[in-house]
């Protein structure tokens, strides 16, 4: 049912009455094992919307009406008169953001509003009505379930978010009544309130059968005593309990979570030691950032699996998997897991993880990762307090010319990498100068939201293909210039692509050329008289210059049009054959139109 103005201006309100319910339920969702039997039995995604994990969000995609339903529960603990509120935002706050809001009046009648909040938190509700097919549920013991329907694109540019690929942020609130109206009330007069990220739109993958042989392998925390911190990354390192002298497939990867976790535990990776394969790793367990953490485990740093709240299991393609293994293999791994307890809570124990599925049946493929992007190197900076910087790594043609065989590789998967201050990153993809559909796009990127992600559709690259990775950064809280490099402080733009067969090329990233770069220090020394030099360390340099807006701008003008020192590397380091200093940079000369939007929608009159 769609909400209507009225001849006064005001939106009438589709009002319901309390449903009484025997227990909880899930009104929109029957089938819980993600099967796909018919349109009724869509897959289902939850994430938690609290520590607690007693407030989660329940949602599935129908791409036919390119819409998401919503079903958001909320424990008990409140009165008759509460209001509760769903919506979405750009970077998480609650101002400045869409909501969809229940409320009871002080008649005991319940409401149903497409609102929005102003930068002062004040909510007012939407002209145009967009949250749809609302309704409202308790449940047994006081528990209130509310569902409603969006539109991915509503074509309320003014007020309404736009549901994109990529991160989402959720946010909610609960607040007490009665109230006499939603208009004007404030952000701050909430009892409760919180935000999640999830990625809304995943990809609607074919189910892939199992081989027959297939080791389930737990690589999980060890009882950890999960510190009263709102941010804690625990590292576990342990040793693989199975025969690897021989080459087999990891062919998927998903959560295993302890349920009294499932609020706190944010997202995880497991990465591989990258040693010989007689080298022990120590088994160290504990705070990835301790001075106590032994500097061996340093070497635990290859991405094998990732996930964050709201992930399906990560499927391989039926015709490839990660090869794992072999008689050079170091069977050593690491575990991180990032604790997000806002809440401050005592007392949690935990041992979830992450459970592989490896299979000595290799498949046909090779599966292998390609690194997309920047070099990691002091030479691609972003000067402090910019709300909004860009840098971009190139893939160049001349490089994929060389390395890819002529029948191309295939893209599934995607993991987007920055450090603190990135906001936004994305990677197009570009033949003959011709843009084709972007690889992959995160318009509300957060680096404490990271996983492999799966494609939409699997993306053919060809030998002389370009591909551009473009991070933007937010330093607005930086007092000095942001240096790339390797430290959580330092800045990073990375494309992870998975793909196969697996090729020989591993690195495929860019910086700036050092011809261009000493250029710029020079020219600052000379005409602006910043204490820098082209014989200085480039480190040394960045910080020695006072960054004004007019110097930082300048600065991007010169990334954008300096030639390029490519890394156009195999997987032993050395580079593939050819001169990769002072290459020109990839320039697109045809670029592809904005997605297509169904926004001639009538308003209906009152």
């Amino acid at each position: 049912m769609k909400q209507q103005r009225t001849a006064s201006s005001q939106p009438r309100r589709w009002c319901r009455r309390w449903t009484a319910v025997v227990a909880a339920i899930v009104t929109i969702f029957s089938a819980t094992d993600g099967g796909h039997s018919g349109a009724a039995a869509r897959r289902v995604y939850t994430a938690p919307l609290d520590d607690t994990g007693r407030t989660a969000i329940y949602w599935t995609v129908d791409y036919g009406s390119r819409s998401v339903k919503f079903e958001a529960h909320f424990a008990a603990g409140g009165g008759p008169f509460d209001w509760l509120a769903v919506g979405f935002s750009g970077r998480g706050n609650h101002s400045g953001a869409d909501f969809c809001i229940m409320w009871v009046d002080w008649k005991g009648v319940t409401g149903m509003l497409d609102t929005w909040t102003d930068d002062a938190g004040r909510i007012s509700v939407d002209e145009r009505q967009d949250c749809e097919e609302f309704d409202v549920a308790r449940f047994h013991g006081g528990g209130t379930a509310l569902t409603f329907t969006r539109k991915f694109d509503t074509c309320d540019d003014d007020r309404d978010y736009l549901i994109q690929d990529g991160t989402t942020h959720l946010v909610w609130m609960v607040g007490g009544g009665p109230l006499f109206a939603v208009e004007g009330l404030l952000v701050s007069q909430a009892r409760a309130k919180g935000m999640q990220r999830v990625q809304l739109l995943k990809p609607e993958t074919p189910q892939v059968r199992l081989p027959d042989k297939v080791s389930k392998i737990d690589v999980l925390a060890s009882k950890v005593k999960v510190p009263a911190e709102e941010t804690t990354y625990w590292c576990h390192v342990m040793k693989i309990p199975l025969d690897l002298s021989f080459k087999h497939h990891i062919v998927r990867f998903e959560s295993v979570i302890d349920e009294s976790s499932r609020g706190v535990v944010h997202h995880m990776e497991v990465f591989h030691c990258e040693s010989s394969a007689g080298t022990r790793i120590p088994l160290y367990s504990g705070p990835c950032f301790s001075e106590k953490r032994p500097y061996k485990t340093q070497v635990c740093k290859k991405v094998m699996a990732a996930w964050a709240m709201g992930a399906a299991p990560f499927v391989y393609p039926e015709e490839a998997g990660l090869p794992i293994g072999g008689p050079d293999f170091n069977s050593y791994i690491m575990l991180e897991v990032h604790y997000n307890n806002p809440g401050l809570r005592k007392g949690m124990v935990d041992s979830s993880g992450v459970r592989l599925y490896i299979t000595p049946e290799v498949r046909k493929y090779d599966a292998g990762v390609i690194e997309l992007g920047l070099e990691y190197t002091d030479k691609m900076a972003i000067p402090p307090k910019l709300e909004d910087f860009t840098l971009s790594g190139y893939c160049i043609a001349e490089c994929t010319a060389v390395s890819i065989p002529s029948a191309g590789i295939e893209i599934f998967g995607s993991q987007l990498h920055t450090h603190l201050t990135g906001t936004m990153i994305y990677t197009k993809h570009v033949r003959d100068g011709q843009e084709l559909p972007e690889l992959n796009r995160d318009n509300h990127y957060s680096t404490h939201f990271q996983e492999i992600r799966l494609l939409h559709k699997p993306v053919r690259v060809l030998p002389g293909d370009a591909l551009i990775t473009t991070c933007h950064y937010n330093t607005e809280d930086r007092q000095n210039i942001t240096l790339g490099g390797f430290s959580i402080t330092d800045e990073m733009c990375v494309n992870y692509v998975y793909y196969y067969p697996k090729i020989e090329l591993e690195v495929c990233k860019s910086s700036i050329s050092d011809q261009n770069l000493k250029s710029y220090f020079k020219f600052l020394n000379e005409w602006e008289r910043q204490r820098t030099s082209p014989e200085g360390a480039v480190s040394v340099n960045y910080n020695g210059a006072e960054w004004t807006p007019m110097r930082s701008r300048v600065l991007h003008q010169v990334y954008e049009q300096s030639t390029l020192s490519m890394q156009c590397n195999r997987s032993t380091g050395e580079r593939f054959p050819g001169d990769w200093e002072n290459r020109p940079s990839t320039k697109v000369l045809y670029t592809l139109p904005p997605p297509a939007r169904s926004c001639n929608r009538v308003t209906p009159s009152s």
